[in-house]
């Protein structure tokens, strides 16, 4: 922005100073011309190039990728959810096209027509023409419904139809923010697993550097030095393998966000606020309310529609009454210059009147596919249920088995630091052994290990048990 700046203040002072010089020599006055033309075309396409960087969009690249960042960047460019949107859109569309036809119509037509043979009627012996040789005419049409069914069950339901557009989009919200926040614990489990291995590699490193001056202080033969290198060589083969599977679980997290896949995702998260939020728990004496559950919602709308349907056939029977009027102008003669010299108009208003009396049997076959139709989403109500209840039972029963796990690997990984620590000063004060110090370290490392995965796993459930519970709501 300020280059472009700088160089239109450059290109105004030179064309300053080229008008300048235009005005006092006059014997150049052509080629300062083309001159400042030039300049002219310049300072223009430097000002639209101004106007285009600083209108022009940002990437869309997270600065920071937070958990809320990460979940707001998916709802506002996952393919899924901008789908609903647009179909929420096209039901508007749809609606107003249905109710449209409560406004009154109107129509023209226009007619130009030659005949080369005139038709001809023998009255009484006497052949007669039935017509001039050119005709024109023009048509206006007025028709206004008053009583129609289609009309009708479009206005009763419109509110309904809204409604089911939306919670669709609702049910797409919900259902991808529950896979990227499982996504997104995944790449944290992973990133806190890579640092394990980082604070494994260090402790082993000093450990062989340990190991090393005692070897060659005659104080430790070779054992010790080579089963340090090789927990240190089993150390980097672990990490060169999360690393690995961490680079795939960024992918699969950036696919359900639709995130560039070349573009950078700096994941930042703070440890200690997931410890101190897990901790809190949820109250496991709940039970589902079903009318949280935006699945159960998306139902009974359904089965409104449904009801409504039925009703739509039943008026079937009804006729439909509408207002009509219409004004002709016509236009006959035999000479085309004088066709639209005199005309010989009509018009009329009338009243329609339109009753089914058989159709073959077709609306009853309607009225009860409608029926039916209505029965099966009342089962599909019924299974929903079932299986509210059955996800409920399961996130519940994984949340309590996974909060267990974690307070007790929690202490577990406490007592594994207290006991590498004294491990660790008994064996350089020459008290335990060496195998006593890589025993300690691998307790340490597996309670690090598991309390990582415990973690996580304990996240991952509370967002399955609040999506049982209908509690995840966006």
């Amino acid at each position: 922005m300020v280059r472009w700046v700088i160089s239109k203040r450059i290109v105004l002072f030179l064309f300053a100073h080229v008008l300048e010089f235009q005005n006092n020599q006059t014997y150049m006055r052509r080629k300062n011309t083309i001159w400042v033309r030039q300049f002219y075309s310049l300072f223009f396409l430097l000002s639209f190039a101004s106007v285009n960087a600083q209108t022009a969009k940002p990437d869309s690249i997270l600065a920071e990728a937070t958990l809320q960042n990460v979940i707001q960047y998916a709802l506002k460019y996952q393919p899924l959810v901008n789908q609903s949107i647009i179909d929420e859109n096209i039901t508007e569309q749809r609606i107003k096209n249905a109710l449209s036809d409560w406004y009154p119509q109107i129509n023209a037509a226009f007619n130009l027509q030659h005949n080369f043979q005139v038709p001809v009627a023998i009255i009484g012996g006497n052949t007669i023409k039935l017509g001039v040789d050119n005709t024109s005419s023009g048509l206006f049409t007025l028709r206004q419904n008053l009583f129609n069914p289609d009309v009708i069950f479009a206005s009763k339901t419109k509110g309904d139809f809204r409604l089911q557009a939306k919670q669709n989009t609702t049910n797409n919200k919900i259902q991808i923010v529950a896979e990227v926040m499982k996504a997104f614990y995944s790449v944290l489990e992973n990133l806190q697993q890579t640092k394990i291995a980082e604070g494994d590699i260090t402790r082993l490193e000093r450990s062989l550097k340990d190991a090393t001056n005692q070897y060659q202080a005659g104080a430790a033969d070779k054992i010790d030095y080579k089963r340090t290198t090789i927990s240190l060589n089993n150390a980097k083969a672990r990490k060169s393998g999360i690393e690995d599977n961490l680079k795939s679980r960024i992918v699969y997290l950036k696919m359900l966000m639709n995130y560039p896949a070349q573009a950078p995702l700096q994941i930042i998260h703070d440890t200690t606020h997931l410890e101190s939020e897990v901790e809190i728990g949820l109250d496991t004496t709940l039970l589902p309310d079903y009318n949280k559950r935006i699945e159960y919602q998306i139902l009974e709308t359904r089965k409104r529609l449904l009801q409504y349907n039925i009703k739509y056939n039943r008026w079937a029977y009804l006729p439909t009454l509408s207002a009509n009027a219409a004004y002709n102008l016509n236009y006959n003669n035999n000479s085309f210059g004088k066709l639209y010299s005199t005309n010989y108009p009509n018009s009329f208003a009338a009243l329609s009147l339109t009753l089914p009396i058989f159709q073959g049997g077709k609306r009853s076959t309607q009225i009860k596919q409608s029926e039916l139709e209505l029965q099966r989403t009342e089962w599909d109500i019924i299974n929903l249920k079932n299986t509210v209840n059955a996800e409920y039972a399961d996130a519940l029963a994984s949340y309590k088995v996974n909060y267990s796990a974690y307070l007790s690997l929690k202490e577990n990984l406490s007592l594994a630091q207290e006991v590498y620590d004294v491990v660790q000063l008994q064996y350089r004060s020459g008290i335990k052994a060496y195998i006593e110090v890589i025993t300690s370290e691998t307790d340490l490392r597996n309670a690090r290990i598991l309390y990582t995965t415990a973690l996580y796993n304990l996240l991952t459930s509370k967002v399955d048990l609040l999506k049982s519970l209908g509690q995840l709501s966006y």
